[in-house]
């Protein structure tokens, strides 16, 4: 046991770290990015798991009587506008600039390939952690400019999660009509 006379010293020494070590485990951006690295991991998972043969199926390619999957997205095109608003949504958080070729919110009209699809997403996500990083109890409640209005920095935050989440559903449902059960499923089991 340690003499009693240091106990002050220990306590000024707990004093000062115990701040430190909380933060860094409580932060707003240690929160939220406990979320993105789920949401990021399933989407992920599941962008790989799709064979390239089969990456451009859209549900109106099974031809289900009474169905009217007319015009929605493909598997990859799930993928391409999920990375592009990713990006935009992310872009916005940070203040950075956006890639030269979007064009809309299905992504650069270049990228057709797997290899080349899951490269954008990634990037996509590469932003993400950027902008989380860049939030704190300070700014996360500073008005920012986001298509034609202004959002507090959390609400985006909030947004491309919730948004990217929505998409996860999608790709896992267009995985099962694949035949293909979504590797996130099978990981939690």
């Amino acid at each position: 046991m340690l003499p009693s006379r240091y106990f002050p010293y220990i306590l000024v020494i707990a004093c000062l770290i115990f701040p430190y070590l909380a933060s860094a485990q409580l932060s707003m951006s240690a929160a939220v990015e406990r979320l993105f690295n789920k949401v990021e991991g399933d989407i992920l998972s599941s962008a790989e798991a799709m064979p390239e043969q089969q990456y451009h199926f859209a549900p109106q390619d099974l031809h289900i009587t009474g169905s009217d999957f007319n015009g929605v997205r493909s598997f990859a095109g799930q993928i391409m506008h999920l990375a592009t608003d990713n990006i935009l949504i992310w872009s916005a958080v940070t203040g950075d600039s956006i890639r030269a070729d979007i064009e809309d919110v299905n992504g650069p009209k270049s990228i057709t390939t797997k290899k080349e699809v899951i490269a954008y997403l990634k990037s996509s996500f590469a932003i993400g952690r950027k902008a989380i990083a860049s939030v704190n109890d300070r700014n996360a409640m500073d008005m920012i400019e986001f298509r034609w209005r202004k959002l507090p920095r959390l609400d985006l935050i909030f947004y491309a999660l919730t948004h990217a989440n929505e998409h996860y559903g999608q790709m896992a449902l267009y995985l099962r009509m694949c035949g293909i059960v979504p590797p996130p499923t099978t990981a939690e089991k």
